[in-house]
């Protein structure tokens, strides 16, 4: 009884100090154990490592303590730590379940996320999560009786702690500074897993560019552009984007089992290596369209200047993107654009609105332009994950057992591969009948060409889902699928693309390559990244 009242005693009523001191415990003990289950992994606990990690949790508690302290004061405390817990307790969640970082792209992701695909993740686990993590602890900060005093008696006091929690975290670092020479300078992905360290920071480097980025103007890029039209024909090119698909699940590159059966029998060119600038959405898809290459590339450099879309209209090309995704990720803004999640647009719904909706009238559009070239940019759902079982119709279920759920640590390995194959599977008809919709032009030159934005993990390595920071990403998140189909009267060298099907390939290629196929003219062209150039 005398614990348990001291116990009371303790925690009913506390200094602003001392409950930043207690939330970061709990920080340490329940929101972390994704970091410290990958610190066991490169630190195995032996003799050799278990102080090492021991003081970790002290490095960690008091890293989160004065990262909370500077902000928390006799009314802001209660505001600033309930924030936190509730949005810890979500990325609690995700790291725990898929292996995931919180990171700046998949805060972004995150941001532009829309209901339907919130909905995708939402799950049993994630609601115990909130309720056990977020609610709970948000609950006791509401509750809790703080004790304070003047506010120079504060100011003194948070001062004295910053000093002793600085103390105490640099007499571990010392204690054990071989330990953290390698865990600092060599184990930087570790770090990625801290929670809420990273994405506090995460969200500090989106601030930080918003800010330098919001006066900034469009740079215009390709206004020379124009139209060569060597041979008097019209180009009608369909660019598919895919969401979410790996290379190594489609059988036009591999022995894998047949995920291709009705592109197999269409003269199709897949290209077997080719690899993404990112790996997500987010990232990806303004750098598909980027002048920009990876290596020089990043989300506030291309939102801040014009894209391939715009090098193409400026061309004169008509230019449409249909969306059956979130959204184009601010690509398609000056382009004529219509999202197909909807079912008063989209025919095909059940109830998800399906990828070959966006096919339904499209025809009537391409007749509507008279004059000039047509650029048609489809953007998938594809394989959007976790619930892959809802990303195709049920007659396309070919590979039974599946996971019909968003929890995938609730699935075995083959449950999750059969609901995904199934979602290629899809894909492969929605290619097929994109084909066929084009070998009803034969008054143009035509081309279908479709590549991912980025992979996936489907639990290789404990991993899922994708938006691993790329020098860290597994090959399952980057290599993606990319395939040509030419018209009988687009005179490409098929046979000399053939030979060069396994030559490395990345999205660098795609904004040139399109410029070749439409024939546009302009000094940002560079013939040797555009892949067909070899067709010439």
């Amino acid at each position: 009884m005398k614990i348990m009242k001291l116990i009371n005693n303790y925690f009913s009523e506390v200094s602003v100090n001392k409950l930043v001191m207690i939330i970061a415990m709990l920080f340490v003990a329940f929101y972390n154990v994704s970091f410290f289950e990958n610190v066991i992994n490169v630190y195995p606990l032996d003799t050799k490592n278990a102080g090492f990690v021991i003081s970790l949790t002290v490095f960690v508690w008091s890293i989160i303590v004065l990262l909370f302290l500077p902000f928390c004061a006799r009314h802001t405390v209660k505001p600033v730590l309930i924030t936190f817990v509730l949005l810890s307790s979500l990325t609690a969640y995700f790291m725990d379940s898929y292996n995931v970082v919180i990171d700046e792209g998949m805060i972004i992701n995150a941001i532009d996320t829309d209901v339907n695909e919130s909905m995708d993740l939402l799950s049993v686990n994630l609601v115990l999560y909130f309720l056990i993590l977020g609610l709970l602890p948000a609950y006791y900060i509401f509750k809790v009786k703080l004790v304070t005093g003047t506010i120079s008696q504060e100011i003194k006091r948070k001062i004295l702690v910053i000093i002793a929690v600085a103390v105490l975290l640099a007499v571990v670092i010392i204690s054990f500074s071989k330990f953290y020479a390698s865990f600092i300078r060599e184990q930087k992905p570790l770090r990625y897993y801290s929670n809420p360290v990273y994405y506090i920071y995460s969200t500090g480097k989106i601030i930080s560019k918003k800010l330098k980025d919001k006066n900034v103007k469009i740079i215009p890029v390709g206004r020379d552009a124009h139209d060569l039209d060597l041979d008097g024909k019209r180009e009608l090119v369909i660019l598919v984007i895919g969401e979410t698909a790996r290379a190594d699940r489609f059988s036009l590159n591999n022995d894998y089992r047949q995920t291709n059966p009705l592109l197999e029998k269409q003269d199709v060119i897949s290209l077997t290596n080719v690899y993404s600038c990112g790996t997500s959405t987010a990232e990806s898809l303004p750098c598909m369209f980027s002048i920009l290459e990876r290596d020089n590339y990043s989300i506030s450099k291309a939102a801040n200047r014009e894209n391939l879309l715009d090098v193409v209209k400026h061309a004169g090309v008509n230019v449409l993107w249909l969306d059956n995704n979130s959204s184009s990720k601010g690509i398609a803004e000056r382009v004529a654009y219509q999202s197909y999640k909807r079912s008063d647009l989209n025919t095909i719904c059940t109830p998800e609105c399906r990828d070959e909706g966006m096919l339904v009238g499209l025809q009537e559009y391409i007749d509507s332009k008279l004059n000039g070239d047509v650029l048609i940019v489809l953007h998938q759902m594809g394989n959007h994950g976790p619930a892959y079982y809802k990303r195709y119709p049920d007659k396309f279920e070919k590979y039974k057992p599946t996971c019909k759920t968003n929890q995938l640590e609730a699935c075995s390995v083959e449950e999750i591969n059969n609901a995904y194959d199934n979602a290629i599977l899809y894909t492969d008809y929605f290619l097929s009948e994109v084909i066929e919709l084009l070998k009803k032009n034969a008054s143009f030159k035509t081309t279908m060409f479709y590549i991912s934005d980025h992979g996936e993990s489907l639990g290789e390595n404990g991993l899922y889902l994708h938006g691993m920071p790329y020098f860290m990403a597994p090959d399952a998140q980057i290599h993606v699928p990319a395939i040509f189909w030419f018209g009988d009267n687009n005179p490409v060298a098929k046979a000399e693309l053939e030979k060069q099907r396994d030559k490395e390939y990345s999205h660098d290629n795609i904004f040139h390559t399109v410029l070749g196929l439409l024939e546009i003219e302009t000094t940002i062209y560079q013939k040797n990244k555009d892949i067909l150039a070899v067709s010439k």
